[in-house]
């Protein structure tokens, strides 16, 4: 990682708090991406591989990783954890949510074990022209760690046009708003996998949000995705 220690983690809360995402800019160097993405057509190193179009999920595909983590992967979603535990914490008390999470990802993930959650989630996707991936939330079990992160491997308007990362947030009897989160090769964006907080007139309620990818005109875009539980 390039851009963990210089973040500003107080305008990242503020960003997830006041909209549901929040950009980590510069959290990988270029070579970093680059190895990364790299790693997608090697054998090795994968627990499982998914063509979207299979299961209706949009167009592309991706590959959920397999233990032991690349080296980088593992240390992205072991220093993210920390940092963005007292938002989910706070998240959870402010949603009447009773569930609490440690301070460490060694003890969460430990939970998600005791529970059959012991499948790796992070993933590393790979679109074309004419792919997208379609609204959707990465859940895949009991426990669920109310953030998650994708970092953009490639650069927009060189590796390829269109493609841009989608949010769609649904309030309680209101209509559905999107947003496009503006990404540069190496950027990371924050966001809610499921639901968060919104302040009221009579206190907080919680509001549902979905991701996915517009279609790729033209290129191929990479995006590692980092999920903070395992998967049953």
């Amino acid at each position: 990682m390039s851009g963990a220690g210089r973040i500003d983690w107080p305008a990242v809360a503020a960003g997830l708090d006041a909209r549901g995402w929040s950009i980590l800019p510069r959290l990988l160097t270029a070579a970093q991406c680059d190895a990364i993405a790299g790693l997608y057509d090697r054998d090795e190193g994968f627990r499982s591989r998914v063509v979207m179009a299979r299961h209706g999920f949009g167009r592309g595909e991706y590959h959920y990783f397999a233990y032991p983590l690349p080296p980088l992967v593992e240390r992205l979603r072991s220093a993210l954890y920390p940092r963005l535990v007292p938002i989910a914490n706070r998240w959870h008390e402010r949603m009447a949510i009773e569930v609490r999470f440690p301070a460490e990802h060694a003890a969460f993930l430990e939970r998600c074990r005791q529970a059959g959650q012991a499948r790796p989630t992070p993933l590393l996707l790979r679109y074309g022209e004419g792919d997208y991936n379609c609204l959707h939330q990465d859940l895949y079990g009991e426990h669920v760690f109310p953030l998650q992160a994708a970092v953009l491997l490639s650069e927009p308007g060189v590796d390829f046009e269109g493609g841009e990362f989608v949010l769609a947030e649904q309030r309680p009897r209101m209509q559905s708003r999107a947003e496009v989160v503006p990404l540069r090769k190496g950027d990371a964006v924050v966001f809610a996998v499921n639901m968060r907080p919104v302040q009221g007139t009579r206190g907080d309620y919680r509001v549902k949000l979905r991701h996915g990818v517009g279609t790729v005109r033209a290129g191929h875009r990479h995006t590692l995705g980092v999920i903070f539980h395992d998967a049953a």
